[in-house]
């Protein structure tokens, strides 16, 4: 009976152990399909290799691709945005120098304008309501005072010069001075348009011819000889007197100032020598008013706005500081 009893009892857990081996091979596949299924989530990748498998395999390069397409769209835009902020602050530096550079020029402009004023203003002046001749063209004269002195400024600037005396030569050189001719009533160019009374000689004046007696009877001793021609002194000028040595040679037909009493040659020396200091007058010191001392003489008159006289006047004289 207890061996009835203990082989029911070891059928019994051999069934039993039996059926659990069976149940444990079941459950096998599953556990194994379910772990398959978690891998595949978690990594992206299937874990076998079919056809599916493939499919999802080709999409990781696509998801690679995406974050790159982002970074190039993201620096284009911003080398644009670069490209943009330094053009923009070029071209602002660029504007900003040229207003400045206008700005500049006009500040020069005005004050150069400003500096010619204050230089015509100072320069001395022309006699009242007048018309100076400069180059050819008239141009408004500057307005004198009424004793024909100059304004303040750089004619009054200038420091006295004393007289000299120039050994000259007794014989004037033609080639640079030529002769003039007599010409009968002849007047000074211009001159009706020369206001003031230091200009009065100079509209006056006209040519005229006489014999030795007639200048000896109305000027007697105001009488000097300069190169060997007669010059009779009025007013304060000396003229030529044309007609006592009917010969005689001169190189301008008109007054010059009697400077000192200075002879006439003597006269033109000075200045001729006050205007080489200037840089004007290129010229030998000869005495001869030709017509590069003439033409020495008017460029300094245009200069220092006086009448173009072209010749040795009072107020060419006080400007250069020597009366």
């Amino acid at each position: 009976m207890r061996i009835l009893v203990v082989s029911i009892c070891s059928l019994a857990l051999v069934s039993v152990a039996v059926g659990a081996q069976k149940q444990e091979k079941k459950s096998q596949p599953k556990k194994q399909a379910q772990t398959a299924q978690h891998a595949t989530h978690a990594t992206g990748h299937p874990a076998g290799g079919g056809g599916a498998g493939a499919k999802k395999m080709t999409t990781a390069p696509s998801g690679g691709q995406k974050p790159k397409t982002g970074q190039t769209s993201t620096a284009a835009y911003h080398g644009q945005q670069g490209k943009k902020s330094q053009a923009s602050t070029a071209t602002y530096h660029a504007q900003k120098a040229k207003a400045a550079q206008t700005s500049n020029a006009a500040y020069q402009a005005q004050k150069a304008k400003k500096n010619q004023t204050l230089n015509q203003a100072q320069i001395g002046k022309a006699a009242r309501g007048g018309e100076v001749t400069r180059k050819g063209k008239t141009t408004q004269a500057t307005t004198a005072t009424a004793t024909g002195k100059t304004a303040k400024g750089k004619t009054a600037q200038v420091k006295p010069v004393k007289p000299q005396h120039f050994n000259l030569a007794k014989q004037p050189n033609t080639a640079k001075a030529p002769r003039v001719n007599f010409q009968q009533g002849r007047r000074i160019t211009g001159s009706q348009n020369w206001q003031g009374q230091q200009y009065t000689v100079f509209r006056n004046y006209k040519s005229q011819w006489h014999d030795q007696n007639w200048w000896r009877g109305h000027y007697r001793n105001n009488i000097t000889f300069v190169f060997g021609a007669p010059y009779y002194w009025n007013a304060g000028y000396w003229f030529p007197a044309w007609g006592y040595n009917p010969n005689a040679y001169y190189a301008w037909d008109g007054p010059i100032y009697a400077y000192n009493r200075l002879p006439p040659d003597q006269v033109i020396a000075n200045v001729q020598s006050a205007l080489q200091q200037q840089g004007y007058y290129r010229g030998e010191v000869d005495g001869l008013i030709g017509p590069l001392t003439r033409g020495a003489i008017a460029d300094y008159q245009r200069d220092h706005g006086l009448y173009t006289t072209s010749t040795v006047d009072q107020p060419t004289l006080r400007s250069l500081g020597m009366t």
